[in-house]
């Protein structure tokens, strides 16, 4: 029997707040659905935080999920928006505690590392990489790249949790490949 496994990505901001849901059966994921919840047109930011707390709770009545995987805050120059976000991403994570859901945080460079082996790569890579992997047709790709940050951090949460388990442990892509060369000539 194939276990599914629902996991929840979540890419908290008070103005926009991206979602990607993906389904994994067995070791399989695919995806279900992403988006965005739009508050910019929300004037009072504690009406926004309330928006973000009542969009969480329907995602995760609508989709059921096992898991949710948050992108941490970067750190950044202005404290007003590192404060704003670290609410917003609060906010998102009492949502899934609200429904005992695990949560798990990822920054934005695992992310990247994860879906594109470059933790520097642009949001457009990782929305490429994302469309290749998951096979989702260009006219399903969403103009705001938030749904796809979303979206790669649920992918991210399932490569960390299932990623096999081995003795050997690697620095870097680069590392990886010097030390399976022979894998890769076979």
């Amino acid at each position: 029997m194939i276990k599914e496994r629902i996991i929840l990505g979540i890419d908290p901001g008070t103005n926009v707040m991206g979602y990607g849901v993906l389904r994994v059966l067995g070791n399989k994921p695919e995806l279900v659905t992403m988006g965005v919840f739009d508050m910019r047109k929300v004037k009072d930011h504690y009406l926004s935080l309330q928006q973000i707390f009542a969009s969480t709770v329907e995602l995760i009545d609508r989709h059921c999920p096992d898991e949710m995987a948050l992108e941490a805050p970067f750190f950044g120059k202005n404290v007003q928006s590192m404060l704003k976000l670290g609410r917003a991403q609060g906010v998102a994570m009492a949502a899934g505690l609200y429904r005992e859901l695990p949560i798990s945080e990822y920054a934005p460079l695992k992310i990247k590392m994860a879906i594109t082996g470059n933790g520097k790569a642009s949001k457009e890579q990782v929305a490429d990489m994302l469309s290749r992997f998951l096979k989702i047709a260009p006219e399903q790709m969403p103009k705001t790249l938030d749904a796809t940050d979303a979206l790669a951090a649920a992918l991210c949460h399932f490569f960390a949790t299932n990623a096999p388990k081995s003795e050997k442990k690697y620095s870097s892509w680069k590392d990886f490949a010097a030390k399976n060369q022979h894998k890769i000539k076979e």
